[in-house]
């Protein structure tokens, strides 16, 4: 039984930091993206982690490095970022100006993923840790973490716009421990304070 999955967003990336969605574009973290990675470790070291989980992004599997995780870490292909297509590099400001109420979590992104084909993603990962035993750290990303917390408690993909997540937070998912059949996020967006 999953006692909790702690979630980690990347840290921060060049696109990150501008706001240009970055979804297949393989980059790495800046170098205070490495920092702030590294100031997750005390925050995930008394954890005794069953599994660790990454996105095969450059920037997801450095984050799970740099946090102390990667001797244990396999790669997931199902926590990759938001497939933008189209939209790929491109900042939402930007994208508002052709499209005023464009929103991905409703939206989807034009030659990319729609929020249906994100939701059959993350249910599908989810049904694949509930057949798993104790903590699971997932390293991911900024609009699929929340997509994938917002099945995680039975919400639809739109309502994960509701479920902002900072570069390298930490955010913990799990059950109610007087209903265990009901999933509940215990914490959401934790970032460690800067040393």
């Amino acid at each position: 039984m999953i006692r909790s999955i702690y979630l980690i967003r990347h840290g921060e990336t060049e696109w990150s930091l501008s706001g240009q969605h970055t979804g297949r574009t393989d980059i790495g973290l800046t170098a205070n993206g490495e920092a702030q990675a590294r100031r997750l470790r005390p925050l995930l070291q008394g954890v005794d982690f069953a599994h660790v989980f990454t996105s095969p992004a450059t920037r997801a599997r450095q984050t799970c490095l740099l946090a102390g995780l990667s001797d244990a870490a396999q790669v997931e292909p199902d926590l990759v970022e938001w497939d933008y297509g189209e939209y790929e590099g491109k900042r939402s400001a930007d994208i508002r100006l052709t499209m005023p109420d464009w929103n991905v979590f409703r939206d989807g992104a034009p030659g990319g993923e729609t929020c249906d084909q994100i939701a059959e993603r993350a249910d599908h990962l989810i049904a694949r840790l509930r057949g798993l035993n104790g903590n699971i750290a997932l390293f991911s990303h900024g609009q699929f973490g929340p997509s994938l917390a917002a099945r995680w408690i039975g919400l639809p993909v739109v309502e994960a716009a509701h479920l902002y997540l900072d570069t390298a937070s930490l955010s913990v998912l799990g059950t109610n421990p007087h209903h265990p059949e009901i999933s509940i996020i215990r914490s959401w967006n934790i970032v460690p304070p800067n040393a």
